[in-house]
C-alpha cells in the first residue's frame, strides 16, 4: 500500500517503536541511512542497523530480528518481490519499504495491512488495476454448489435439463476464467517486463525531514549524493536527474538564505553547500589534471584515449587550453591560483572545439571550514570505492560502516582514504576498457554485445563487485559505441562477466541497456537472465536486488549464453 502521508503514516508510527532498519549496499541507501539515523537520534528512536548485501542476507536478517520487532524499515530493497510470500512474517509484522527499483511488485501495492510503501506516487509506476489480476475465487467456485443440493426432491427429466443448464454456465466460466487468466498474464508481463530506478531514497527521507522541520545541512548533502549516486550509476534519465537536481537547488537555496544571518556562518567548521555547473572530470580536485582528464569516462571516450591518436588529441587539447604541462600534471591544489580561477571556462572553450559540448553538468558542491572542497559526485567515488573494498580481512558489514562513516563530515580521514582507493578503480576501469577494445575481448552475439574478463586479468578481483563491474559495464559500452564504425553494433546492450569467486566456480554476470541518447534506462535483462537460468537449468544464484546483476556457475556459462542469444533474437 502507498503512504500518502509520511509524517503521520509513517515517522509517528514508528516513533514510539524499537525498529530494524534493513540498508541495501549502495550510496543512495547510506545516505537514506544517513539522514533516518540522524531523524531517530532527534527523537531518541531506538533502532538496530543490519547490512543487507542480497535477497539471502534480507532473509537471515529478518529471521534473526523477527521476535525483537514488530516493525522494519527496508532501504532500497524489497519493493519488487513479494515479500510475504518471501518472508513468511507473522500477521502483526508491518514493513516500511523506501525503495527506486521499479517495477514495484503488485501484492506489495495492493496488501493494505502489513507492507507499507514509502514510494513518490508521481514517478511513473503504470500499476496496472486490482480488477486485472486479482479476482474473488469464493464467488466463482460457489455459483453452483448450492444447486445441486436442492435437486433431490425433483422429477429426474427436470434435473437432467437444469444439469445441462448447469454444465454449460461452468464451461462458460471456465472459459472466461481462462481468458482473464490470459489477460492478466499479458498485463504482468507488460508491466514486469523492464526494471528501472524511481526517485531516490535519500530524497524521500530528506522531504520527511523537511516536512517534521528537522532537515539540517548535512541532511541535505546527503539527499544531493544520494541523487548524484543514481546519476554516477547510470540508473535515472538525464531528464529524471534535471528535474531532482531542480528541486535540490530550492532546498539549497533555503538553507543558504536561512543562515545568512547567523553568526557562524564564517566559523572554521561550517559547512556551505552550492550549485555548481561543473566540468565532467572525475576527482578533477583532489587529482591532477592530467589523470582526471585521462581516467574519466566523458574524456577518455571523446578522445579514444586507448589509441595512439587519442593521446596525441589530447596533448593537442592541452596545447589549446594553453596550459603548461608541469602545472597539468601535479595536483589540482599545487596548482598557479592564476590558472585555477578561471580553469572550468578555458576547458569549456577548448572542449567545444573537439566536440564535447556538454562537458559541464549541474551538481553540488560542499566547502567543509576553508579548506576542504569536494563535489558530490567525489563522495559518491570515494564512499563506493570503500563499500566495495578487496582486502582479505574486511567482511562486508566492516566496509559498509566504514562507508557510512565517510559521509559524516567529522570523518574526512576516512573520506580521503576513499578517493585514494576510488583513484585506483578509476585507473583499473580504464585499464581495462582499453585491453578489451585493444584486444578485441567485445564480441556481437546478435543481440547483445558480450565480454568476459578472463582469469589473470589485472585487478579483476575488484570486478567480482556489483559496483564496480556496472561502473566498467557503463564505461566499456560508451567507449565500445565510440570506437567501433559498425552502426548497428552502437546500439546493441552490453553483458559483462566477471571471476565472483575461484574456490566455488563462480562468475559474476551483468547486463546494461543499450547507450543511447534517448535511453529510458529501462533494462530487460533480469527477466531475460530468469528465463534462460530455467530453460537450460543452469545453475545460477539471483540473489541481488538489481535484477540484471547474477551469479552463475562457470561450466554453465556457454549453456546459459546461448539460451540468452535465442531468447533475444
Amino acid at each position: 500500500m502507498f503512504i500518502t502521508d509520511i509524517r503521520k503514516e509513517f515517522y509517528e508510527v514508528v516513533t514510539n517503536q524499537r525498529v530494524a532498519l534493513l540498508v541495501a549496499s549502495d550510496i543512495d541507501a547510506l545516505c537514506a541511512c544517513k539522514i533516518l539515523q540522524a531523524l531517530f537520534h532527534c527523537d531518541q528512536v531506538q533502532y538496530t542497523l543490519v547490512p543487507v548485501t542480497g535477497w539471502q542476507d534480507l532473509g537471515t536478517a529478518f529471521l534473526e530480528h523477527k521476535e525483537q520487532f514488530q516493525y522494519f524499515i527496508l532501504i532500497n530493497c524489497g519493493s519488487n518481490v513479494d515479500l510475504l510470500e518471501m518472508l513468511q512474517p507473522d500477521d502483526d509484522t508491518i514493513f516500511f519499504v523506501c525503495d527506486t527499483h521499479r517495477p514495484v511488485d503488485v501484492v506489495n501495492v495492493y496488501n493494505d495491512t502489513q507492507i507499507k510503501l514509502l514510494i513518490k506516487q508521481d514517478d511513473d509506476l503504470g500499476v496496472p488495476s486490482y480488477d486485472d489480476i486479482f479476482r474473488e475465487e469464493e464467488e466463482e467456485e460457489g455459483g453452483d454448489s448450492g444447486n445441486e443440493s436442492d435437486e433431490g426432491s425433483e422429477p429426474s427429466g427436470k434435473r437432467r435439463r437444469f444439469d445441462e443448464g448447469a454444465v454449460e454456465r461452468r464451461i462458460e466460466r471456465q472459459r472466461a476464467k481462462r481468458e482473464w487468466e490470459a489477460r492478466r498474464r499479458e498485463i504482468l508481463f507488460d508491466y514486469e517486463q523492464y526494471e528501472y530506478h524511481g526517485t531516490s531514497a535519500a530524497i524521500m527521507f530528506f522531504e520527511l525531514a523537511w516536512v517534521l522541520t528537522k532537515d539540517t545541512k548535512d541532511m541535505l548533502w546527503w539527499a544531493v549524493i544520494g541523487l548524484t549516486d543514481q546519476r554516477v550509476h547510470d540508473k535515472i534519465t538525464h531528464m529524471k536527474y534535471i528535474t531532482d537536481i531542480a528541486t535540490m537547488q530550492r532546498h539549497v537555496s533555503r538553507h543558504n538564505h536561512r543562515n545568512e544571518d547567523e553568526e557562524n556562518s564564517l566559523s572554521i567548521d561550517c559547512m556551505r553547500i552550492s550549485f555548481e555547473y561543473d566540468l565532467r572530470l572525475t576527482l578533477y580536485q583532489h587529482w591532477s589534471l592530467y589523470e582526471s582528464i585521462c581516467n574519466s569516462c566523458y574524456t577518455s571516450c571523446n578522445f579514444k584515449l586507448w589509441t595512439v591518436n587519442g593521446q596525441k588529441k589530447l596533448q593537442e587539447f592541452l596545447a589549446d587550453m594553453g596550459l603548461p604541462l608541469k602545472q597539468v600534471r601535479q595536483k589540482f591544489n599545487s596548482m598557479d591560483i592564476s590558472i585555477k580561477g578561471n580553469l572550468r571556462d578555458v576547458i569549456e572553450e577548448s572542449s567545444n572545439k573537439y566536440g564535447m559540448k556538454d562537458i559541464r553538468i549541474q551538481t553540488f558542491g560542499v566547502h567543509f571550514g576553508f579548506k576542504n572542497r569536494f563535489l558530490a559526485s567525489d563522495m559518491v567515488h570515494a564512499t563506493a570505492a570503500l563499500l566495495e573494498r578487496t582486502e582479505k580481512d574486511e567482511s562486508d558489514s566492516d566496509n559498509f560502516i566504514s562507508a557510512l562513516d565517510s559521509l559524516s563530515r567529522s570523518n574526512l580521514d576516512r573520506l580521503h582514504s576513499g578517493i585514494d582507493l576510488a583513484k585506483k578503480k578509476l585507473r583499473a576501469i580504464q585499464q581495462t576498457v582499453a585491453s578489451c577494445i585493444c584486444t578485441n575481448l567485445i564480441l556481437s552475439q546478435g543481440p547483445f554485445l558480450y565480454c568476459y574478463l578472463m582469469e589473470g586479468t589485472p585487478d579483476v578481483k575488484l570486478f567480482s563487485k556489483p559496483l564496480a563491474l556496472t561502473l566498467l559495464c557503463k564505461y566499456l559500452l560508451k567507449a565500445f559505441v565510440h570506437s567501433t564504425r559498425n552502426k548497428r553494433c552502437k546500439l546493441l546492450p552490453l553483458i559483462m562477466a566477471a571471476p565472483k569467486d575461484l574456490e566455488k566456480g563462480t562468475v559474476i554476470v551483468v547486463g546494461i541497456p543499450p547507450e543511447t541518447e534517448t535511453s529510458d534506462k529501462k533494462n530487460f535483462f533480469g527477466r531475460a537472465f530468469e528465463k534462460a537460468a530455467e530453460s537450460t537449468s543452469s545453475r545460477t544464484l539471483h540473489d541481488h536486488f538489481d535484477t540484471s546483476i547474477i551469479e552463475l556457475k562457470t561450466e554453465d556459462r556457454s549453456k546459459f549464453l546461448d539460451a540468452l542469444i535465442t531468447l533475444l533474437s
